[in-house]
């Protein structure tokens, strides 16, 4: 079973090392399967082989700039974004990457699908989009098949932010939101409801009993 802990909001490097604790705790069984939902300030993050270069010299002074351990290249973190981080151990489930990425962009596109938004996947892109627009980020790390970092969804998200970026390196694409594509700001607890409920479906489908 997983359990959910909602932290709302807190600070990018506090959540951090949460995580690190917990997927340690997670791998030596001391704790179950746990994504945490929160919202951080502005920052940016870069994956472990991001492109330095696609943060832009106009970046604003007082944001944050991390360098972590998840894969992916830069991507911006802030106020109305939903971040999801699982900390699974996919022994339980199937151990393989590509379905854990892929069940993760499955789990947001049907949530979105609940607010009347259509979204899909782009071939050999990772992440979760609305025609040529990105609207949710991917980005994890997994030791030991237990998983940190994890999802990114903008819900009622500044996208002035990502002016100051490439984000995750792309260039011919762009960034939306739910409140830019439904017209007004999203209640972000409704949509945490959902993304629990699509987690539940989509991994209870794969869960396995290890011992």
């Amino acid at each position: 079973m997983i359990k959910f802990q909602d932290i709302e909001t807190s600070s990018y490097k506090k959540t951090w090392e949460l995580q690190k604790e917990m997927q340690s705790k997670r791998v030596k069984n001391l704790v179950g399967d746990t994504v945490l939902f929160v919202e951080h300030e502005p920052v940016y993050t870069f994956g472990k082989n991001a492109n330095k270069n696609h943060l832009l010299q106009n970046y604003p002074e007082n944001v944050k700039v991390y360098n972590i351990e998840r894969g992916g290249d830069v991507t911006f973190h802030g106020p109305g974004q939903l971040v999801g981080y699982p900390i699974i151990d996919l022994h339980n489930y199937r151990m393989s990457i590509s379905w854990y990425m892929r069940s993760l962009e499955l789990i947001i596109i049907n949530s979105l699908s609940h607010f009347g938004i259509i979204a899909d996947r782009k071939e050999g892109l990772t992440g979760v989009w609305v025609n040529n627009e990105k609207i949710a980020a991917l980005g994890v790390r997994i030791s030991r098949w237990v998983t940190m970092h994890g999802f990114a969804i903008n819900v009622n998200t500044n996208l002035e932010y990502y002016d100051s970026i490439i984000p995750c390196g792309i260039f011919e694409y762009g960034i939306t939101s739910m409140k830019n594509i439904l017209g007004k700001d999203q209640n972000m607890k409704a949509v945490k409801r959902e993304l629990k409920n699509q987690f539940k479906i989509n991994f209870k489908k794969e869960f396995k009993v290890v011992n």
